[in-house]
Parts: structure tokens; sequence; C-alpha cells
């Protein structure tokens, strides 16, 4: 008797609908149906309108916070495993808590290890990720994690601007591997900035460990919150003689006054992923969509096929 492997199914958490749409059009599958149903307190039930038994099922969703996107995640996990769902792989384009990754003072919890064993508590058997804040975030897992890279999406880009005298930038020194990263694929030259923080989200001081006089600077990170770091980073460059300032960013969390700063700002512009979804526009905002590469990596995973191209910085 020969047995055919079924198609896996894509389904989405809330909060990832659009990027999921794109992801499942990329794949060439319909997106699965699910349907959430609310209490008045805000208790909220998510259900599979339809047969995963036996089947690999991938459920798309961010985490970042409100604690309700990791909730929803756990929910949907959960229901597939009592489903009878052979695999289950979440899809975290965005790996919510991950700053919280070490003790870095007494009596305070390390949330990335909680988040991934709430995960593989629920029943995920498999996690694919972009751009973790730590990559030893990895570790916390005992279960098989695919961590992708955004540089596959944002080279392409860098390179069709064709900018002159090209400097790489790390906003801060937790950074710098990344920015060397980048800078060895472009051949570029790498500056650092050293920054002190009174508390979280707040810079008291900031300098720059290098030349950028004439230089256009493309300052590299994982994430950006509020902005702060980035746009203090930008008008410090510009101070400093550079020419241009641009800023790449896997995941756009814009909390707080970040629109406003960035708009305010010496940035040219703020080049991000679709990740977590756009709150609100901006003329400095280019977004960028990781539909495709999730989508390769996927169909690469559920047909046995490699994907270590993707992990190559």
């Amino acid at each position: 008797m020969s047995y055919v492997t079924k198609e896996a199914k894509i389904f989405t958490c809330s909060q990832s609908e659009d990027l999921a749409k794109q992801i499942a059009k990329a794949y060439g599958v319909k997106l699965g149906n699910v349907i959430t149903s609310t209490y008045s307190d805000g208790e909220f039930q998510p259900s599979y309108e339809e047969s995963i038994r036996g089947t690999r099922i991938f459920i798309i969703g961010s985490t970042n916070p409100g604690p309700e996107n990791l909730m929803e995640m756990l929910l949907m996990i959960d229901a597939a495993k009592r489903a009878s769902a052979r695999h289950i792989t979440a899809v975290m384009p965005y790996f919510g808590w991950a700053r919280q990754d070490r003790k870095d003072k007494p009596r305070v919890p390390i949330a990335a290890k909680l988040v991934a064993k709430m995960l593989e508590a629920a029943g995920a058997t498999r996690i694919i990720t972009m751009d973790l804040h730590a990559d030893q975030i990895q570790g916390f897992f005992e279960k098989p994690v695919d961590h992708l890279f955004a540089s596959t999406i944002f080279l392409p880009y860098l390179k069709s601007l064709n900018l002159e005298d090209l400097t790489i930038a790390s906003p801060d020194m937790g950074g710098s591997k990344r920015a060397y990263a980048y800078s060895k694929a472009l051949g570029s030259d790498v500056v650092i900035c050293y920054k002190q923080r009174a508390k979280a989200n707040i810079i008291s001081h900031m300098e720059l460990i290098g030349d950028v006089t004439g230089k256009n600077v493309v300052l590299v990170d994982d994430m950006v919150d509020t902005a702060g770091t980035l746009t203090k980073a930008a008008d410090l460059m510009m101070e400093r003689g550079a020419k241009s300032v641009r800023a790449i960013c896997t995941h756009p969390i814009l909390s707080g006054s970040a629109y406003e700063r960035l708009e305010s700002s010496k940035l040219e512009e703020l080049i991000v992923t679709n990740s977590i979804p756009i709150k609100q526009e901006s003329k400095k905002l280019r977004v960028l969509s990781c539909a495709n590469l999730f989508a390769e990596v996927m169909y690469n995973v559920h047909h046995n096929q490699s994907i270590s191209n993707k992990f190559v910085m």
C-alpha cells in the first residue's frame, strides 16, 4: 500500500491575519477556517472549522504584547493537539517577550524561557521564527527551532539603493555581531554606538565608536520599539558628518512616541518587515514583506527539503 503525504494546512491567529493570507497565497493553499468566540469578559475560544486529524498544520501568529496574542497562539496549539493534528508548527514571525532572555538583576523572570516551555506544553512540535532578540533563545526549546534571518529580505533592497561610501552601524554593543555580518555581505565599514540607559526605553548617554564623515550610514537592529535609540543614533551620526542615515529593523513594534520621533528625526527612512502589523502610515517607513520567506521555509519543512540557505546572513 502506498501513502501520499497530505498537504499541510495553514491557520492564523487574529493578529497576523494579513501576513498569513500572503503566506498562504505564496505557499499555494487556502488559509484554513478558524472562528473565535468571545465572552463578554474578554475570554475567547478559537475553533477549527475543518478536520486536521493526521495532518501537519502551521499556526501563524506573532506574540508581541499584549498577552492575548501569546494566549491565542497557546489556545490554537492546544486545540490542534486535541484535534489529533500530527505535526503542529508555531510560525512566530516575531517572538515576543524575547528581551527577557536572562536575569539581568535579582528577582526577575526569564520570560523567553517561560514562553518556550508554555509553547511546548501546549503541544507545539516545531517553531519557526525570525531574527530572535537573542540567539540563545533557541536553546530554551527541546523541540526543533528554525531561526530565519531577515537579511535575505533586506540585503537585496540595500544593494538596489547603490549607496556609495556605505557604512553599516549597530545602535548598541549587543548588535555588533549583526552589523558585522551585514558589512561582510556588503563589503562596507562598521561603526558602533555605545549607549547607557537610565532605565528601560530611556537613554542617558550615547557615544559613537568609528568615523562616519562623508558616509551613507545604515543602522541595523532586530526591532524598533519607541525608536529612541535609532533616532538618537541617527541625529548623532548626522552631527558627526554623515551624508545620510537609514535604519533597518526587522520587527516594527513602534510603541509610545515612536512615530513622532521617527517623523522629527534625521533618519532618511526606516526599513522594516511586516512581522508585526503596522499601526499607522509614515512617509519615512518602508515595509518589505516576509511572506515569501516563510512560505518557502514552511513548504520545505513539510516536504523534508533543506532550508539551510535561510540561515546564512
